[in-house]
This record gives structure tokens, sequence and C-alpha cells, in this order.
């Protein structure tokens, strides 16, 4: 899939890139790794894959560091059917933590925020119709 955006979200982690990677490919149907370059050690010197059709890239940091991700910045996801709300929130929220449980809001059928195991936040919405 040739995507053909002006913004990519870039995701710098600690060793887990090509995990991370591979568990958000396998949960999101279309997903697909697109390019993927190992350093030495095998972490991922730097990696491209696509998510519902937008790119995403990510890297595991050669640098030690104090920082990691942040709830401030998520990955916000509308979802086309409420089963896919349900699995997605399932999958990503295994070992990771449940900031605002799947529910009804004002502005959606079902909503939900959380933060996977490796410290990514994710706010999965279905829409009203």
């Amino acid at each position: 899939m040739t995507v053909n955006q002006k913004i990519t979200t870039f995701l710098m982690f600690s060793g887990q890139a090509e995990e991370a990677m591979n568990l958000y490919i396998s949960i999101f149907e279309d997903g697909e790794v697109t390019n993927i370059l190992h350093q030495q050690d095998g972490t991922v010197l730097h990696a491209t894959f696509t998510l519902k059709g937008q790119q995403f890239m990510c890297i595991d940091s050669s640098v030690k560091h104090d920082f990691d991700f942040t709830p401030s910045i998520s990955l916000y996801v509308d979802c086309e059917s409420e089963e896919e709300i349900d699995r997605l929130f399932e999958k990503l929220s295994d070992e990771g933590m449940v900031l605002m449980p799947l529910g009804e809001s004002p502005f959606s059928a079902k909503f939900g925020w959380l933060q996977d195991k490796f410290g990514v936040s994710w706010q999965l919405n279905f829409p009203k119709s």
C-alpha cells in the first residue's frame, strides 16, 4: 500500500519497536510492515508500518534516556463496528493500563482510552450513527 501523507507519527522505543509493531499489525486487519532496517544488535534502526491506511515510523533508541511515552499524546482510532472497538480495546489493553473504560460518551456510541504494554496511548472511538 502506498501512503502519501505529509505528517507521520514517529514512535521511539527502548528495545521493543519490532515487538510493538508486530502486535499492532496483528490486531488491525489491514496492518502491514512496509520497511524495516535492523542494527547489528538486532534492534530496529528504522521501520515503517501501516494501520488502517495510516503510515507510522518507529525505531529503537540507541541512547538510554529517562523519558518514555505519555498519555498527553495518543493515537485516536475511529472503529467501524462495536466488535472492532471491543477487540482492539481488549488486545491493546492486555498488560497495559485502562485510562478510561469502554462506555458511551456524549460524542460516541462507545469510547475508551488506554495505554498499551509499551506505554503508547490509544483512544478508541465507535462514532454514533
